[in-house]
């Protein structure tokens, strides 16, 4: 890609919040999620075909433009910031972006900034993560099995994950694996995965495939049902349901007999809406309000419409009261079709 322009140096004065945003239905909105990319250097099974059309890149919005977006978010009441893509350590110069956001950390306005990553460019990221004061990552990792590992990939390879994670936890990073639930793909798998990840010393959320997008396949052969799998574990471990949230969907339990925690994230199976507090932008600058609702607002008209944020926050603002109790996921086996067209990379996972 094209060399960013560096960002412009960023002002230190405290940003206290103008107010809560709200949505319809009572919830306040304090967690943004924000693909910086659609361009990824796997090609995951469940989330995208192998031969994608990736976006033109003028269409995506600049580094400086990511930057003066989340910062209207956290003007706005944002709490917790969380970079995806698609790979988000795949986009040129990223880190000067993530080093900008973090001084929202430092005025305290934000609470924590994190990313989603394959994993993929931890070995050469881990540490300037840390450095720019995220604490906390989430890296997907579906199988340990190499030959299966590049299956489901298909452009991916295992060791140089193992090797990121590792880098990761060296660099004093929280890591938190997301393994992709398949039916008959990596189910057998789950219980060693759970092992070796909380014998690591990291937590594992699992989650159901989301229909999401052409991925070249039948969806209907890849849902695994978690309610399924939850039973089969509970009759190898003791779970003990907890009730802390990390702002995200997932419920979790603690594992007795390896000490780790365990999440479950269930769209399908048991929706996880009455409690959502989070909004996802694009790297185009298109919000989605609900990630199962194709309504949408279009930020990047606004933003590049005025120097001043005042568009923008009337943007937001207006996006904010749309946001919907929840949304209608649902596997359509007659027609073997997503229920939301856009992919997962598009989105923001």
């Amino acid at each position: 890609m094209d060399m960013e322009q560096p960002l412009p140096e960023a002002p230190t004065a405290p940003q206290m919040p103008e107010k809560q945003m709200i949505d319809p239905h009572g919830r306040a909105v304090t967690y943004l999620r924000v693909s910086v990319t659609d361009r990824c250097d796997f090609r995951c099974v469940y989330c995208m075909s192998e031969h994608m059309n990736f976006l033109p890149k003028p269409d995506l919005l600049t580094l400086e433009e990511l930057d003066r977006v989340c910062s209207a978010f956290v003007a706005k009441g944002v709490r917790k910031l969380r970079l995806t893509g698609g790979e988000p350590l795949v986009r040129r110069d990223v880190m000067t972006l993530i080093r900008t956001l973090g001084r929202h950390l430092e005025t305290g306005a934000l609470d924590e900034l994190t990313l989603t990553t394959n994993g993929s460019q931890l070995a050469r990221h881990a540490g300037d993560l840390y450095a720019a004061g995220v604490r906390r990552i989430n890296v997907s990792l579906d199988t340990l099995d190499e030959p299966l590992f590049q299956q489901i990939t298909r452009w991916g390879r295992l060791p140089q994950v193992l090797d990121g994670i590792a880098a990761a936890t060296r660099a004093g990073l929280k890591v938190k694996i997301n393994t992709v639930a398949l039916k008959g793909v990596n189910e057998a798998e789950i219980p060693a995965l759970v092992e070796w990840a909380h014998g690591q010393g990291h937590d594992l959320t699992l989650i159901e495939t989301m229909p999401m997008g052409d991925i070249d396949g039948d969806r209907t052969d890849q849902y695994l049902p978690l309610s399924q799998v939850r039973h089969s574990l509970a009759q190898r471990w003791t779970l003990d349901d907890l009730a802390e949230r990390t702002g995200g969907p997932a419920r979790y339990v603690r594992v007795a007999e390896t000490g780790g925690k365990l999440g479950f994230i269930t769209p399908l199976t048991h929706n996880f809406c009455e409690s959502c507090n989070r909004v996802r932008l694009t790297c185009t600058g298109t919000l989605y309000m609900c990630l199962g609702q194709d309504d949408a607002a279009d930020l990047r008209a606004p933003l590049r419409a005025s120097q001043d944020d005042g568009l923008l926050h009337t943007a937001i603002d207006e996006a904010i009261t749309r946001k919907p109790r929840g949304h209608d996921f649902i596997i359509d086996r007659d027609h073997n079709r997503p229920a939301v067209a856009r992919h997962m990379s598009l989105t923001g996972g």
